[in-house]
């Protein structure tokens, strides 16, 4: 069993505590029925979306990435990007963010880039890759203007297959191991890091640690060994 950080198990007691992690049984857009659900938008609140951003910003510093700039797609990802910048200026590292619009706007300062200019090393912050459209989308943009993507971070890396990738590799039982996650594919994609505070393997472990978790115990591993990268 993996060993889980405090850090990390902080964070996932606060998603437990704010219902941004809950346990049932819940049907994904793949279609699959997972036995966890996780809800970035239930950090509603200042103490919770202080303490996310306090997660986001140490995992940053901890990962050594060399960042210029942070920045939040739209729309989840905007309050991520500016909560995460205000941890960092407390840490010591005042570091400008941006985010865009959906639609360009053609007044006033027009564009779709709201906040500091896109430059240098740019961290793109979110709360989970799913396909990996918002990703694509933030790197042609930071690209586009001239900077560099420097690694993607996000609250949870659910460390599955992508049910396409399972579905042609004929692994949707869950056997086989030549599919990839849709973080790996970012990774394989860009060619950038993708940094994330907890993962599927850390959520295990924490599941593992909790008494008035045990019933969701065994359906975790069986989505574990059914969906879980190699």
């Amino acid at each position: 069993m993996t060993r889980i950080s405090p850090g990390r198990s902080g964070f996932l007691a606060l998603a437990l505590a704010q219902q941004a992690l809950r346990f049932g049984s819940f049907t994904l857009k793949s279609g699959r029925q997972s036995p966890y659900f996780f809800n970035a938008g239930a950090f509603n609140n200042g103490a919770a979306l202080a303490g996310l951003a306090n997660a986001y910003a140490d995992t940053l510093l901890v990962s050594g990435i060399r960042f210029d700039l942070l920045f939040g797609p739209a729309y989840k990802g905007i309050p991520l990007a500016a909560a995460t910048a205000c941890a960092l200026a407390a840490r010591g590292y005042d570091c400008p963010f941006a985010f865009n619009r959906k639609e360009p706007k053609d007044h006033g300062e027009g564009g779709l880039i709201v906040g500091a200019g896109l430059h240098g090393d740019v961290v793109i912050i979110d709360d989970v890759i799913s396909v990996g459209t918002s990703v694509r989308e933030s790197v042609a943009l930071i690209k586009d203007h001239g900077a560099r993507p420097a690694a993607v971070l996000i609250a949870l890396d659910r460390q599955e297959r992508g049910q396409e990738n399972g579905q042609e590799n004929g692994q949707e039982n869950g056997h086989g191991s030549g599919a990839l996650s849709a973080a790996q594919e970012v990774e394989q994609s860009f060619g950038i890091p993708v940094l994330a505070i907890a993962r599927l393997d850390d959520l295990l472990a924490f599941v593992a640690a909790q008494p008035e978790l045990v019933e969701y115990r065994s359906a975790m591993r069986h989505y574990r060994q059914c969906y879980g990268i190699a």
